[in-house]
């Protein structure tokens, strides 16, 4: 099998945190959203190769990225657009990707900014057992939620209706971003994306295809977050610590209360302040302020402030309000 992990993206619900490096690689916990899912595929046998489809904007980022943590198995694999406006959607980019990349096995896609709770292996020994274009479905739990995203209406396990972003949920189940395709239905993103059909959201090729062919759908349950918000963000932080705080070692925090669901990196300085479920990046400095469910970038300086749900930029200073 081939896997194709999704990153290209721009993530612009979440700058000034996410202008200057993809969210992929935002820290949840010891690793990364994205580093999670490079390590389940790097030890699965059945797959061989790992494509990365990013952005031109991005695509050093990835390189360096995949140089420093060693993989095997992924290979950058670049769409030409440097801005959101210049996005192919996913379902033309991944219909790109097949053809430049010659890809015609079966094939496993997934989003790299996907936190999921079930084991990758998991949802391929389903697809391998189905051998039908497979989906992951998750219960969101709220209507208002499931309007973003793909509605699985089942039969056992099989997808009996596919509605993407429907105005009106019938239920709370939804398709996330990971799919296994028989090497067969390659082809069909083509034949969908010649028909004219929307190349945007993988879902409505899903819609298509189930109207043509038998598509199963696994299951989970636990925990699934969809990296795109800072909420989001936040809230995969606090499910990876579960509670405890992640205080590197080289970093310095006194006479500090720390609360919940707090990382604090490398070279960071904490003096004289309070912390709850919030995310302090490396080398920034944070005196005399209390800080609730935000995001400090690199090199930050802050003194002497209250603030809740904030992203501060890199390289920034702000004192006494200012």
């Amino acid at each position: 099998m081939k896997a194709v992990v999704l990153a290209g993206g721009y993530a612009t619900r979440m700058w000034p945190i996410t202008k200057h490096r993809p969210k992929m690689f935002l820290p949840v916990g010891e690793s990364t959203v994205i580093d999670r899912i490079f390590s389940e595929l790097e030890a699965d046998d059945r797959i061989s190769e790992v494509f990365v489809s990013t952005n031109e904007r991005f695509a050093d980022d990835f390189a360096e990225h995949l140089r420093e943590q060693g993989y095997e198995k992924p290979t950058l694999s670049i769409e030409e657009t440097t801005e959101e406006d210049e996005k192919f959607g996913v379902v033309g980019a991944l219909n790109q990707l097949f053809e430049r990349e010659g890809v015609e096995e079966d094939t496993l896609v997934i989003a790299g900014d996907n936190l999921i709770s079930f084991e990758v292996s998991e949802f391929l020994d389903f697809f391998e057992e189905k051998d039908t274009p497979s989906l992951a479905a998750y219960d969101v739990g709220s209507k208002e939620r499931a309007k973003s995203y793909g509605l699985v209406s089942l039969d056992g396990d099989e997808v009996v209706d596919f509605q993407e972003k429907p105005a009106n949920p019938k239920s709370t189940l939804v398709s996330i971003a990971c799919y296994a395709f028989p090497a067969d239905t390659i082809p069909s993103f083509g034949e969908y994306l010649e028909a004219g059909e929307n190349p945007d959201e993988p879902g409505w090729f899903v819609q298509w295809l189930q109207q043509r062919q038998s598509v199963h759908a696994f299951t989970f349950e636990g925990a699934w977050f969809d990296i795109g918000t800072p909420e989001s963000y936040l809230d995969a932080v606090s499910w990876t610590l579960g509670g405890d705080n992640l205080v590197a070692d080289t970093a310095t925090v006194e006479n500090t209360t720390l609360g919940e669901n707090v990382h604090v990196m490398d070279g960071a300085r904490v003096v004289n302040s309070s912390l709850d479920n919030s995310v302090v990046f490396p080398d920034a400095t944070v005196v005399d302020c209390d800080v609730r469910d935000s995001i400090i970038d690199e090199e930050t300086h802050v003194e002497n402030i209250d603030f809740a749900g904030a992203l501060i930029g890199a390289h920034t200073t702000i004192s006494n309000g200012h």
